[in-house]
């Protein structure tokens, strides 16, 4: 049973690590749920609550981080509600046609809900780029923190 376990913990931890450049899955929360199995597998021997903790903590930053990261390159470049929920939308659908999509769909939908605000085409696309840079960021940081808990959680099986 323990390694049925450890599999369904290496799977979340791969799904996990997958899941922070793919917005279709929760990356940050399968990361820490695959390490938290680990640990309860184990018996916390090696990760201990501290560990889990610390890991936690990143995780729920990591998770903050990718909630507000577009919202703020929309909202520094003025963006309006209905270029947010534009971008929203192209991300999703942009998932659906692989690594294009995830770039161009989040761009696309923001300038189209911009335009569709009446704003000019110019400053649309200036709206539609400043939420792609705004996403883009969250991305990397979000997959930055994903390999910082992996890297504890390594640590952490090494030294505990």
């Amino acid at each position: 049973m323990d390694i049925a376990l450890y599999l369904l913990a290496a799977l979340l931890i791969v799904g996990g690590l997958a899941g922070a450049v793919l917005p279709a899955l929760p990356g940050i929360p399968m990361l820490f749920g695959g390490i938290w199995l680990v640990a309860a597998v184990d018996h916390y021997r090696h990760l201990g609550l501290g560990w889990l903790l610390l890991i936690g903590a990143l995780g729920v930053l990591g998770v903050i981080v990718d909630f507000v990261a577009a919202t703020l390159g929309a909202r520094r470049v003025g963006a309006s509600r209905t270029a947010l929920w534009g971008a929203s939308l192209g991300t999703l659908i942009g998932m659906f046609f692989g690594v294009p999509g995830l770039l161009l769909g989040p761009f696309a939908g923001a300038l189209l809900g911009e335009l569709a605000s009446g704003t000019s085409v110019l400053r649309s696309t200036h709206i539609g780029i400043g939420t792609w840079l705004g996403l883009l960021f969250g991305t990397l940081v979000k997959l930055v923190i994903s390999l910082m808990m992996l890297g504890l959680f390594g640590l952490a099986m090494l030294i505990g």
